[in-house]
């Protein structure tokens, strides 16, 4: 608590800002002195965790655990995507850019976590000022990314050796939760359903169960797509199950899921800006998906999700008991390589048998 000019400032509390009025102030007219909204804040907390927009998704589970650990805690996050966090879990969030950095230098943290090993996310950790810190920091004698502290070692390794990355066994939730000295107890992800949006969704077919089939993957590793042709087999094998397909995909997959549809009737919307594409998820019993965006946002919404994967270590993935993952019956011999080596991709020995039998066990009629 402070005093200015004889007026009690709780500089402390949460919903202070300093620049404007607080919320309590603007909506209530309530001061500081009598305010029944004071809340004060008992520790701050930085997370570094810049991008992709998948492992932001993925790393919302530590909100769970740093509130319970730190109760009363002021948690700041720092990324590249702040629209894909969830609004009201996070007490601030900073879009990644040099007047974020600057003001953070400045600050005094309790805890500081970085989860990323691009280099001004390490040395931002170098320079904060926090009581404690986790995850990567910036070696000043060379600039290589390096771990803060023992527990990211494990992480750090798996990083930088393939062999070590092949035999690791762990989830990444699990990872970065042990990278934070926690042990991972099941905690789910933190998102927003964006169901307060108001989408329409009368164009969807009013057949149940709805399958979301997510016909892309980016272009980093093309040798996870999968062929029309196979796609085109799933779509009609579910169509005979007695499930309703519908295509889901960005303007990268437009045009392929326009062929889709023409090729087996199966439902196509479009394309939409991410909250959207978030609620059309949610309009689903079950999403078939391989190693994407699409695949974090399915297991954040807490959906039954068929994993397709081929190039990446398949502990990776925790499904949280819903779904299943299947990989081609084809050993992948790519692991994290963009094109395959044979010259064809695995992904065409994986049946479209095994993707409807992972669909069934996962999503009954």
């Amino acid at each position: 608590m402070s005093d200015l000019n004889g007026i009690t400032v709780h500089a402390d509390c949460r919903h202070f800002r300093g620049d404007i009025p607080c919320r309590p102030n603007k909506a209530h007219g309530y001061v500081c002195q009598d305010c029944p909204s004071y809340a004060p804040v008992q520790q701050r907390v930085l997370l570094i965790k810049l991008g992709a927009i998948g492992d932001v998704i993925r790393t919302t589970p530590l909100l769970r655990r740093l509130r319970q650990e730190y109760p009363g805690c002021y948690i700041t996050w720092l990324t590249l995507t702040p629209a894909i966090l969830p609004q009201q879990e996070v007490d601030e969030i900073l879009k990644f850019d040099f007047a974020s950095a600057l003001q953070l230098m400045a600050r005094r943290f309790d805890i500081a976590i970085n989860l990323d090993k691009e280099k001004e996310a390490c040395a931002l950790l170098l320079k904060v000022e926090a009581g404690r810190k986790f995850g990567y920091t910036l070696r000043e004698t060379d600039g290589v990314p390096w771990p803060h502290n023992e527990q990211a070692n494990h992480k750090f390794l798996t990083g930088v050796f393939d062999q070590l990355s092949l035999q690791n066994q762990k989830p990444y939730v699990q990872e970065i939760f042990e990278l934070c000295g926690f042990d991972f107890r099941g905690e789910e992800y933190v998102f927003d359903t964006h169901d307060d949006k108001g989408y329409n969704w009368s164009a969807l077919p009013t057949g149940r169960p709805r399958i979301g089939l997510n016909t892309g993957c980016g272009d980093r590793w093309t040798t996870r797509l999968w062929s029309d042709e196979k796609w085109v087999a799933l779509i009609t094998q579910l169509q005979q199950a007695g499930y309703v397909p519908v295509l889901l995909g960005g303007e990268a997959e437009d045009a392929r899921n326009r062929r889709l549809h023409a090729d087996t009737g199966a439902a196509y919307l479009g394309t939409f800006p991410l909250p959207q594409f978030i609620n059309l998820l949610h309009q689903m019993d079950g999403i078939v998906t391989q190693v994407t965006m699409a695949m974090h946002i399915s297991i954040a919404l807490r959906k039954p999700t068929i994993l397709m994967n081929n190039i990446f270590n398949p502990y990776e993935f925790d499904l949280y008991g819903r779904g299943q993952l299947v990989q081609p019956d084809k050993q992948c011999v790519c692991f994290y390589r963009g094109s395959c080596q044979l010259g064809t991709s695995c992904m065409e020995d994986l049946p479209a048998e095994k993707v409807l039998a992972a669909v069934q066990a996962s999503v009954p009629v």
